[in-house]
């Protein structure tokens, strides 16, 4: 029996958050259309849940970002899970660059 997981039951462990990556452009500024094997991942998204607090040499650390804030990423940081046709970043805090003014 295949266990189906839910993406708002998923609470990232202290020190990381949990983001939904954008989509990716398939057309470029000028308006030629990309096949999907030339798509770079984008390096910002939505933070869906945010981690504990983490220690760093007896520091508290707390989570720099909240729920539904749009933040920039480390090209090269993260974790993917995907779940269902969405492929999920978990990021440690220290992976997040950016928020994102609305």
């Amino acid at each position: 029996m295949a266990m189906t997981i839910k993406v708002s039951k998923l609470k990232p462990l202290a020190g990381y958050v949990l983001v939904e990556p954008a989509k990716a452009d398939k057309k470029t500024a000028s308006g030629i259309y990309l096949p999907d094997s030339s798509e770079e991942k984008p390096q910002f998204g939505t933070v869906l849940a945010c981690g504990d607090a983490t220690y760093d040499d007896g520091q508290k650390i707390e989570c720099p970002v909240k729920k539904d804030d749009q933040v920039v990423y480390k090209k090269w940081g993260g974790n993917d899970f995907e779940v269902g046709e969405i492929e999920y970043q978990f990021l440690k805090f220290e992976d997040v660059l950016a928020i994102i003014k609305k």
